[in-house]
């Protein structure tokens, strides 16, 4: 039987609908506070256990039976007071999910992220074979994902059947306004600003469909970037302002603006109690240039990627 953690999240979800869109049964874990997606709600093909990553005595019973393991649960945040929590959840949990792996012999896919990965030499994209050269002063989303797939590598060196994605920004129309949807939500609303940076960006079904056929490869030991395009923010965002039918935004942020930005909304984030929509992080993140290569997974499984012109058309129109 097949396990899938993180089953009430964006990915998570879209990945059980897949899986049982095919037949297959799912036991999946989630929280007593979670709330199931709609396209997933009502599925008889789907077993779901309360349970949390970070207690191990509740993991132990889920893990009855099962054969396979896709744990896609994680906290995200590129806010620096939420280290604590992201140290928490994707290093010890993941170690949790790694340990019972090896006792109960699963095979697992563990969901990374391009934020794990390292630079690229001058020129050229980024590819699995860029490790992270690590850096204690990198922002703690980063670490916290390189941390937890160190975790899987451990568990790897002492026998364990895994391998490792690591998707780009992923974007579909589920996710509504709330995390990659922020960005719709912003141009949709005439956010007049773009920044100089570029990344790379993947529809979530495709990053589900990738994990389904990657899981039936018998590779082990190996990590694959999911990632459908590269875009430059500033096109990215004219896209999704054509698609909303809105004024697409024509004003560049310079690093000084970012930086006062990031500032203010800090020092006012004391008085409001509100988290600040700018941190330090992501103001350094909307300025890096990075392009990912997707050669690695379409060599092992064959996907064609859905573009992203298309992802923005389809999203648009869902939340217009």
């Amino acid at each position: 039987m097949i396990l899938v953690t993180g089953g009430t999240g964006f990915l998570g979800s879209e990945l059980i609908k897949q899986l049982t869109d095919s037949g297959l049964a799912v036991r999946a874990l989630r929280r007593a506070t979670s709330k199931v997606p709609l396209i997933i709600q009502n599925n008889k093909l789907v077993d779901w256990f309360e349970a949390d990553i970070n207690e191990p005595a509740t993991l132990d019973e889920a893990f009855m039976g099962i054969t396979k393991v896709f744990h896609c649960a994680a906290f995200v945040s590129l806010n620096p007071k939420d280290k604590k929590q992201l140290f928490h959840v994707n290093i010890d949990g993941t170690s949790n999910i790694v340990n019972l792996c090896i006792e109960k012999n699963c095979r697992l896919l563990h969901v990374s992220s391009v934020a794990a990965l390292g630079d690229a030499k001058k020129g050229k994209q980024i590819t699995e074979k860029d490790f992270w050269e690590y850096d204690s002063k990198a922002h703690a989303y980063g670490l916290s994902k390189y941390e937890s797939e160190m975790e899987v590598w451990r568990g790897i060196t002492e026998g364990l059947n895994a391998i490792i994605v690591n998707p780009s920004i992923i974007i579909g129309k589920n996710a509504g306004f709330e995390g990659s949807g922020a960005i719709f939500k912003l141009i949709k609303g005439g956010f007049p600003f773009y920044t100089d940076g570029a990344s790379g960006f993947v529809d979530v079904e495709d990053v589900a469909k990738a994990m389904i056929l990657l899981m039936e490869n018998l590779t082990v030991g190996e990590r694959y970037i999911i990632s459908s395009d590269n875009y430059h923010y500033k096109d990215l965002f004219a896209a999704i302002a054509k698609g909303f039918n809105v004024e697409a935004p024509k004003k560049e942020a310079k690093a000084w603006m970012l930086g006062i930005a990031w500032r203010a909304l800090k020092f006012f984030s004391v008085f409001t109690g509100k988290q600040p929509s700018i941190t330090k992080d992501t103001a350094s993140s909307s300025l890096s240039l990075s392009y990912y290569s997707n050669e690695k997974v379409i060599a092992a499984t064959g996907i064609q990627f859905k573009p992203i012109n298309q992802s923005i058309r389809e999203i648009t129109a869902e939340l217009a």
